[in-house]
């Protein structure tokens, strides 16, 4: 019997497994594809993660990029260069996440992929974790397994609610810039904007809506915006895929039992982000378990409070402030996305530098005065 079982091999799943693992715990992690797996993310990560670790990240970084560039209906172009932080991250998921699996395995954690879960029972102290290949039992369980998973419903959590976003992703083989930049689209788009992640090899290019709405015709949108860069996204095979939103804090914690990462709904609502939160969930997870073997009867309801305190309470500001600028992005683009501080700010938010709470008052402020005739200009 293992002391915890992780559903779920993505950045949630395999940060868990690494700390509980480096904690002395007998971890076993379930994962229903076979590691290297491929998975449609833009790939974007926050150096800050590394701080949550003790090795090195290098192997499993793609690019490190420190130009962005902005768009508006693919006019009216605005570059920004990171000034005094570390360059973002671009992984590839595959790589990346493997990355993580394997550093827990070094420290002891099993893991069981191309191994799906079929069920799972609560057996007075224990969780039965039932899979095609037979059943196994730990006191703990963890569920990583997505936006999709079923995890949090076999859990109990069947009136957990669950805003999920859409996109629409293509990844691409071909030489990249000279000088790499991270490339976002405004207007294009209602309720979302389009990126496109340099990669070593080729580029992640993709389309999103993180507001309520029509789904639009993802597939020739992506088709246009792709000629930008000299591409045909048709060309390439394309994966859509939801992202769980977070809306509102929510109880994470049940018997013996925690959600972690998208199964809990911790993607950023205003830039979508879900890497580092993901990641954030899988620590504090593991630090929870650890604690609840270790004793602490409260560890796991502790761990929906921590989770709630530290990330949930910020993107309370996030969604008010993605609730503003997707309603009017053409204002959000003039006077938000220009402005030379813009890309600075949202650097520091997703190094953990700065909170939307210390911007996002101002910033709403700001959107709605530029709908007003005279102000905002």
């Amino acid at each position: 019997m293992f002391d915890c079982i992780i559903v779920g091999a993505g950045p949630a799943g395999g940060t868990a497994a690494y700390h509980l693992a480096k904690r002395g715990r007998s971890v076993l992690i379930l994962e229903k594809e076979s590691l290297p797996r491929y998975k449609p993310c833009g790939g974007g990560v926050s150096p800050v993660i590394a701080e949550w670790f003790d090795f090195d990240f290098a192997p499993a970084i793609s690019l490190k990029v420190s130009k962005l560039c902005y768009t508006w209906k693919r006019e009216d172009p605005v570059e920004a260069k990171i000034e005094g932080s570390e360059p973002i991250w671009v992984v590839r998921r595959d790589i990346f996440d493997h990355f993580l699996i394997q550093k827990a395995q070094k420290q002891g954690a099993e893991l069981r992929d191309n191994t799906e879960v079929t069920g799972i029972e609560f057996k007075s102290d224990r969780w039965q974790v039932n899979t095609a290949n037979g059943p196994v039992e730990g006191r703990y369980l963890i569920a990583a397994d997505g936006a999709k998973g079923p995890m949090s419903k076999w859990l109990g959590f069947k009136e957990r609610k669950k805003r999920l976003a859409g996109a629409l992703e293509a990844e691409t083989t071909n030489p990249i810039e000279s000088e790499p930049r991270i490339h976002f689209e405004f207007g294009m788009v209602k309720n979302g904007y389009l990126w496109n992640f340099p990669k070593a090899d080729g580029y992640s290019i993709g389309a999103g809506i993180f507001q309520g709405g029509d789904q639009p015709d993802f597939k020739s949108i992506l088709s246009e915006y792709s000629k930008l860069f000299g591409l045909n996204a048709n060309s390439y095979k394309q994966f859509d895929h939801p992202l769980a939103l977070w809306d509102g804090n929510q109880k994470l914690h049940t018997q013996n039992a925690l959600l972690a990462g998208e199964a809990a709904c911790v993607v950023d609502p205003f830039t979508a982000e879900g890497i580092r939160p993901a990641m954030f969930t899988g620590m504090k997870a593991a630090e929870a378990i650890d604690q609840a073997i270790g004793g602490n009867i409260n560890a796991l309801e502790q761990y929906t409070e921590i989770v709630n305190e530290e990330w949930g309470s910020d993107m309370v500001w996030a969604q008010r402030l993605a609730g503003v600028f997707y309603r009017v992005p053409k204002v959000g683009y003039k006077v938000g996305v220009k402005r030379p501080a813009a890309t600075d700010i949202m650097v520091k938010i997703l190094c953990g530098q700065q909170r939307y709470s210390e911007i996002a008052g101002k910033a709403v402020k700001r959107l709605s005065s530029g709908l007003i005739p005279g102000m905002g200009r």
